[in-house]
């Protein structure tokens, strides 16, 4: 898990603001790929109880496809089984070599908000037009109902990682 000192804002915050600086075009791409991404994050946590940081892109044709690597193993001296950050290194170095191929991506990887002491899902989305967008969804387990709480869905901020030179 990579820890994340940013703080979300609230709700839907910022997107209607970014939306109307894009092109409908790759709006829509953005958007598939941050609803594909917490959904999918979703469904591991659910059914695993965790996820591995994984990669989303829209391909040239408009096909939306999962981009993942091997875990690496954790430094020494860390409480964790697979270095996460070395995973997301690995999978946004894959995108930036293969980037021809697909027009947006995503990076979707599990975070602690250290501010809110919380867990988060965490999807920054990057278009090849230079477009970004990141958003973050707390969540936490329910120990009674044995169950995933979710929180609300916030804008984050992002940096270019995959159509960078």
């Amino acid at each position: 898990m990579t820890d994340h000192t940013g703080q979300a804002t609230e709700g839907h915050g910022g997107q209607e603001g970014w939306r109307d600086s894009v092109s409908e075009a790759t709006a829509t791409d953005l958007e598939n790929l941050l609803g594909t991404g917490v959904s999918a994050a979703q469904e591991q946590l659910q059914r695993n109880g965790g996820f591995l940081p994984f990669a989303l892109t829209v391909q040239n044709d408009g096909e939306v496809r999962l981009v993942a690597v091997s875990p690496s193993d954790a430094a020494a001296g860390t409480d964790g089984d697979f270095d996460a950050d070395a995973m997301i290194h690995d999978l946004q170095a894959l995108l930036r070599q293969n980037r021809d191929d697909f027009r947006a991506a995503a990076v979707v990887c599990d975070i602690l908000l250290v501010e809110e002491d919380s867990d988060a899902i965490h999807v920054a989305a990057e278009h090849r037009d230079g477009s970004l967008f990141a958003a973050v969804l707390p969540y936490a387990a329910n120990a009674t109902t044995q169950s995933w709480e979710f929180g609300e869905l916030g804008a984050d901020s992002s940096e270019p990682a995959i159509w960078v030179d």
